[in-house]
């Protein structure tokens, strides 16, 4: 095995770690904040079980939206990513197990937990976004190599719902004192790898400008954050949508979700692999398009069999755009800006998160859970319509064009 597969492997592994610690609270995020103390006659941010639990995760997600831009900046002005991992991984840790105490200390307020997870959450971002630009910086194709990172989101997801739900219902802690060991293995395992990084040491104001001068990556950023709203819709009003419409527990909520992220998982790098053949664009219109109508499929299913089989199509369709909207990043960036480029993407995502929490909650909470994935899924076929006249411009634009081939695989 090349060195570069190798480290492929290995950074692969690291991604899906700490998205499988991240999902691992998802399936019982409302038994899991009311062990924390989440109680509506202390808190104003837990009037109801659905409150809490979109308030813890928001927490985390807003701690993205404020670091990820910081962790990447910090990478690409020193011309180093590994030293950053490592502490964003055992910071992490750190987060996930003063979380796990709290209910033993008795006394920190549901607003305490609430910082804890900001804590958690701005250090966990640092892990994970530098490690996406590590596998920007390998060779081989940016299709593969962000296939790679897909592969190993989706698998930490699809594997972390049903393990998260069945350690719910073992010990609501036991997510949280799993997700810092695993933290802590990430911190180990990175330091396998070899830091490619560019050498070339640039000022932050230059990085910043530099990636301002690329007005087109706002195409698959805004992909992503609508891609990445979905996903945070999923874990939360999915599934209180699924236990509330079905009757199931955490356990079988947690399989529901895997429904979803098995295909989304699996079938992500041969889909990367794909996008370097074929070009970006259809998987992504085509790909989003498609994807939006899976979603309403799933708001209207009448059964809990016919959900799951909407939520495996939906699977499917998302691994067929994921991946070619993260190597379009790499793509458009050039590699001296690639972690500043790719904490854009991620912050986008992590907007997308925040909106499919906060929109996908208030409109499920306000009015229905039909017309929540009404929003959500009209959203994602809104965007891919829209999107049609920048992709031809962008193609007409670049002399590799959006189609197979060329230097960049755009």
């Amino acid at each position: 095995m090349q060195s570069s597969d190798r480290d492929r492997v290995v950074l692969a592994a690291v991604v899906f770690a700490v998205l499988f610690s991240q999902v691992l609270l998802y399936p019982g995020v409302a038994t899991l904040v009311e062990t924390l103390g989440a109680d509506a006659t202390t808190s104003p941010f837990a009037e109801t079980a659905l409150d809490a639990s979109m308030w813890f995760l928001v927490a985390e997600f807003a701690a993205y939206v404020a670091f990820v831009g910081v962790w990447g900046l910090a990478s690409d002005v020193t011309g180093r990513r590994m030293p950053f991992i490592v502490t964003g991984s055992l910071a992490g840790a750190i987060g996930y197990a003063g979380l796990a105490v709290a209910p033993a200390l008795g006394s920190v307020p549901f607003e305490g937990v609430l910082v804890l997870r900001v804590l958690q959450g701005a250090m966990t971002i640092g892990a994970f976004s530098l490690t996406m630009t590590m596998l920007m910086d390998l060779d081989g194709g940016h299709g593969r190599n962000m296939g790679a990172a897909g592969i190993a989101i989706g698998l930490g997801a699809a594997l972390g719902a049903p393990v998260g739900g069945r350690l719910t219902q073992f010990d609501p802690i036991a997510p949280l004192v799993m997700a810092g060991g695993l933290l802590v293995c990430v911190g180990g395992l990175v330091s396998l790898v070899d830091d490619r990084a560019p050498g070339e040491r640039r000022t932050a104001r230059a990085l910043v400008d530099g990636v301002r001068r690329r007005p087109t990556l706002s195409l698959p950023y805004a992909f992503g954050f609508v891609d990445r709203l979905t996903a945070g819709f999923f874990a939360l009003v999915g599934t209180l949508y699924f236990q509330e419409t079905f009757a199931v527990g955490a356990a079988t909520t947690g399989l529901l979700l895997a429904c979803f992220f098995a295909p989304f998982a699996l079938l992500q790098y041969p889909m990367g692999a794909l996008s370097d053949r074929i070009g970006r664009t259809i998987p992504i219109v085509v790909g989003s398009l498609c994807y939006g109508v899976g979603i309403l499929a799933v708001g209207a299913a009448p059964s809990i069999a016919i959900a799951a089989v909407a939520m495996v199509a939906v699977g499917v369709l998302g691994a067929l755009v994921a991946p070619a909207t993260m190597a379009l990043v790499t793509d458009l960036a050039d590699e001296s800006e690639r972690g500043v480029a790719m904490a854009g993407f991620n912050l986008a995502g992590s907007l997308g998160f925040l909106g499919g929490f906060l929109v996908g909650g208030t409109v499920a909470g306000t009015y229905s859970y039909g017309l929540a994935f009404l929003v959500v899924g009209g959203l994602e076929i809104a965007i891919a319509v829209v999107a049609v006249p920048a992709f031809v411009r962008l193609s007409l634009n670049r002399p590799d064009g959006l189609g197979a081939g060329g230097r960049n695989d755009v």
